[in-house]
């Protein structure tokens, strides 16, 4: 029985003759003839419209055969005598440096790489100097001495600089990698945290489409291309989001597979095969796959296989073997490669020793400009799905047998100067042995009116300009009205909204905004509802390229659920990475395409920075703008959902991003001076390259109005929100409360309660941002090394405060302690230190000690240690609260 017995079948009997010759075929011709007439009959049933889901898998041979190849557009010498100094140039470079100081560096990524990347700088990467936003590329990051070379054959970095790779201390130097923060007229994307650069290319390549479906700008032309290792495609961020590319057809996207076969410390498929296994999982996933393996030394040799035994042999060695192939001599091959079945023998004698050495040695496509163009070609006429294209080569190709195909070549950090001679004779460059044999190896330029320089500046100018390049033109956007934010300055009255709802509202007034409105891109990972962000549906509508398809089950309610080609929410499901990778694409579009957006990137707190720190990270490299918001934020605010789920720390490793603005607001009328305030500082006419995070709560609150003169006071971190009560006796002990987010709330009843309980005058602050005012104290304690006399607004806030300082946060101790260095006063805090759990907020804040009544005790002991109260009152305060510590 067979699975399509349950189909019906118009024409069994035409059925049976199909299956009759298949079987005929199978006896006369054998297993491999029969899979060979299966695959045409699948490839002919394709071009005829048949609905047949793709071959996982094709022969281990390049996919756009040779009698295919369209002509190559340029100067194939020029090309080479190009891709020859940038060769030279990116050695020296690494070389001179880790002959000086031990810089560090990596060759042999470059040397595998070298045509990838020039094939694609000369005839197919955009410049922005057309339309301002070109091509986005994603390049290696152990690419970047070719990267550097290349510009400084262009005259984009001349040789000093050169000289300066991986010295950045002194200024004007050269990053060691892709970093746009520390070289951003070049860098545009940082790709070296590996895993990374796929998954932000695409969707990078996704906002594109969606600036354009939203018509912000016409990125038709633009085309992203990722350039990866294979070895890298094992972090899962990798390949985490192939689905939603092929979903959404983005034929705007190319990834190009370096396959070396090589990663860091070895084979990256030692017993298996790398290529083989990236087509079927791209195929799988929807992907167009091109391959591009052999170079044109295997074209006759392919020829003569008229059995197909050289491909089923090349299919059936495992990399690791292969590798061995390309460092062993010819009699090695011709006994385990050719050896093995009698025709492969035949086929083997046929060739002279020194054409099978090239064969195993260096003959692959990526080395060869026609194959990488023939293949790029395929890739961006290719409509309907993304592209990837995986291109065989040899790790340090050109850097001679101590190099090539070597376990131990990414650790290989100079050549000899034996190994640049035998380098300049094999690419042919005119540099005389004088200039090599004392001294640190020379850069070398074929000079400014060379037929090499002239050539490569025209294709530049024809392409649109140098590529990478980050250009960015200052565009502010107009200030928002004020009237929103005024709303919630005003406080809600009796009505009790959380923060998280106050946020909502504050966005939902500025997405009305006539200027601006539109250049908001909520980006939520399917918790929307849980945010309180359902209003936003029918009005903003969440993106999709397909539009809506069905009739939503909600359609007859107000808040239903809305899809629009032009809608303005990403709601990208259950996927913080894509969601941070969505956000970075629309915090930095203000440099890749000219147009500021403005994204806000609202999360599960516990889930955003634990989860995806290192995004966070290149968001900052990167220079992204916008606003992150931690919701259900705390340790003890989130009960219900446990230990996994409660947010304690987030803020102590948002500390950790220099890019990362961090505030716990408290109120709504705090959350409307720091966004007023961020908005300012990252779209108006001085923009910052930072990024705000507020954390915000679902626990509901009555929200007051704003206190006169508190903006300062919020926006540098600290203020004080409620002093003691002016009846309170001038003999009473006293003390400060510090507190930040819901704490404030503990903060408040722990006021009443000193007071009516034990006659002690506390006064209760409000900090918003404990990382701020760290920041500023740390700044303060750098002036006065350069003989400043500079105070910490912390210290200057607090002076004078009479008696001791007690900080309570929903975070760990840590967060609030970052600021005790510089608190004249007596410092004690309290937090949330150790796992969350489920149980109601009052007793997880008991649990923790951190509720009004624990916050009392704790201010009492505060005290006793002063003297100020007797020790037998905290004793008796913690059994009238029924305490257990």
């Amino acid at each position: 029985m067979s699975q399509l017995d349950q189909l019906p079948d118009q024409d069994p009997a035409e059925t049976a003759e199909w299956l009759e010759s298949l079987d005929s075929a199978a006896r006369t011709g054998g297993p491999h003839r029969t899979a060979h007439l299966l695959r045409r009959m699948a490839e002919r049933a394709g071009h005829l419209g048949a609905d047949l889901p793709p071959l996982l898998e094709t022969p281990y041979v390049n996919t756009v055969p040779t009698a295919e190849e369209p002509a190559y557009p340029g100067d194939e010498e020029l090309d080479r005598r190009i891709t020859a100094w940038n060769r030279w140039n990116a050695a020296a470079m690494v070389t001179r440096g880790n002959q000086r100081g031990g810089l560090g560096g990596h060759i042999a990524t470059f040397a595998s790489a070298a045509w990838l990347y020039e094939t694609g700088f000369q005839h197919f990467f955009r410049g922005k100097e057309a339309d301002g936003s070109g091509d986005q590329l994603y390049l290696q990051g152990h690419a970047s001495p070719g990267i550097y070379a290349r510009a400084f054959l262009e005259g984009r970095i001349d040789e000093a600089r050169l000289d300066r790779f991986r010295q950045e201390a002194g200024g004007d130097g050269l990053p060691s990698y892709p970093h746009p923060r520390r070289l951003p007229w070049l860098w545009e994307f940082p790709t070296v945290s590996m895993g990374l650069g796929p998954l932000s290319a695409i969707y990078q390549a996704r906002f594109n489409r969606y600036l354009e479906h939203r018509g912000i700008k016409d990125t038709s032309r633009s085309r992203v291309w990722a350039f990866l290792g294979d070895g890298e495609m094992d972090e899962p961020e990798s390949t985490a989001a192939l689905a939603l590319a092929a979903r959404e057809r983005l034929d705007n996207l190319t990834f190009v597979i370096n396959c070396n076969l090589q990663r860091l410390d070895g084979p990256v498929r030692p017993n298996f095969k790398i290529v083989q296994e990236l087509e079927a999982q791209f195929r799988a996933a929807g992907w167009n796959v091109v391959k591009s393996l052999w170079g044109s030394a295997w074209d006759a040799v392919l020829a003569r296989d008229t059995d197909g035994a050289l491909v089923r042999r090349l299919r059936a060695v495992p990399d690791a073997q292969f590798q061995t192939y390309a460092t062993r001599d010819a009699a090695y091959v011709r006994d385990h490669f050719f050896g093995t079945d009698p025709a492969l023998r035949a086929l083997g004698a046929q060739l002279p020793d020194a054409d099978l050495l090239e064969l195993f040695r260096t003959s692959r496509a990526g080395h060869e400009p026609r194959k990488v163009y023939a293949a790029y070609r395929a890739a961006v006429e290719h409509e309907g799905a993304p592209t990837v294209v995986l291109v065989q080569t040899v790790k340090g190709h050109t850097l001679g047998p101590g190099f090539e195909s070597r376990n131990a070549n990414h650790q290989m950090k100079k050549l000899t100067g034996k190994e640049f001679r035998a380098l300049r004779d094999l690419l042919e460059l005119p540099i005389p042995d004088r200039a090599l044999d004392d001294g640190p190896v020379p850069y070398a330029h074929p000079g400014e009116d060379s037929p090499e320089v002239r050539y490569l500046r025209e294709r530049r100018a024809a392409l649109g300009g140098p590529a990478p390049a980050r250009k960015v033109t200052p565009k502010p956007l107009p200030e928002p009205s004020a009237k929103p934010f005024e709303a919630l300055q005003k406080g809600s009255g009796t009505q009790e909204i959380a923060t998280t709802m106050a946020f909502v509202r504050l966005v939902k007034d500025l997405l009305r905004e006539k200027e601006t409105g539109r250049r908001w891109v909520p980006v939520v990972p399917d918790e929307a509802r849980t945010f309180g962000m359902e209003s936003l549906f029918p009005t903003a509508g969440l993106y999709s390229p397909a539009g809506q398809t069905y009739d939503p089950v909600d359609r007859d309610q107000l808040l239903y659920y809305k899809e629009a080609k032009n809608g303005q929410i990403l709601n990208e499901g259950i996927t913080e990475a894509g969601s941070l990778a969505s956000f970075t694409a629309a915090a930095t579009s203000y440099a890749t395409h000219g147009e500021p957006m403005i994204p806000f990137y609202i999360f599960y707190s516990m889930f955003g920075w634990q989860r995806t720190a290192d995004q966070f990270w290149a968001l900052a490299d990167q220079l992204g703008r916008g606003f992150v918001i931690g919701a259900t934020a705390g340790r003890t605010t989130m009960t219900g959902e446990g230990l996994q789920h409660a947010d304690g720390h987030s803020h102590l490793i948002a500390s950790t991003n220099p890019a990362a603005i961090s505030y716990d607001p408290a109120f709504a009328y705090e959350i409307a001076v720091i966004v007023r305030e961020g908005l300012r500082r990252m779209y108006g006419p001085e923009a910052e390259d930072v990024f705000y995070y507020l954390t915000v709560y679902n626990e509901p609150k009555v929200q007051p109005a704003m206190p006169p003169g508190a903006e300062e006071g919020i926006l540098k971190g600290l203020y004080r929100y409620r002093e003691a009560a002016t009846g309170s006796p001038s003999d009473a002990p006293r003390l400060q409360l510090l507190s930040s987010g819901t704490a404030v709330h503990w903060a408040l009843d722990a006021q009443r309660l000193l007071a009516e309980d034990w006659g002690v005058a506390a006064d209760v602050w409000s900090a918003p941002s404990w990382t701020e005012l760290r920041r500023d104290a740390l700044a303060c304690d750098a002036a006065r090394l350069r003989g400043e006399d500079r105070v910490p607004y912390v210290t200057r806030a607090l002076h004078g405060a009479p008696g001791p300082v007690l900080a309570v946060s929903d975070w760990m101790r840590a967060v609030p302690d970052q600021i005790a260095p510089w608190v004249e006063q007596d410092w004690t805090s309290l937090g949330t230190d150790g796992f969350g759990l489920s149980d109601s907020r009052e007793a997880v804040r008991r649990h923790f000690g951190v509720d009004p009544q624990s916050v009392t005790v704790a201010a009492l002991a505060a005290l006793a240690r002063r003297g100020e109260v007797k020790p037998e009152t905290v004793r008796e305060a913690t059994a009238r609260y029924a305490l257990d510590f």
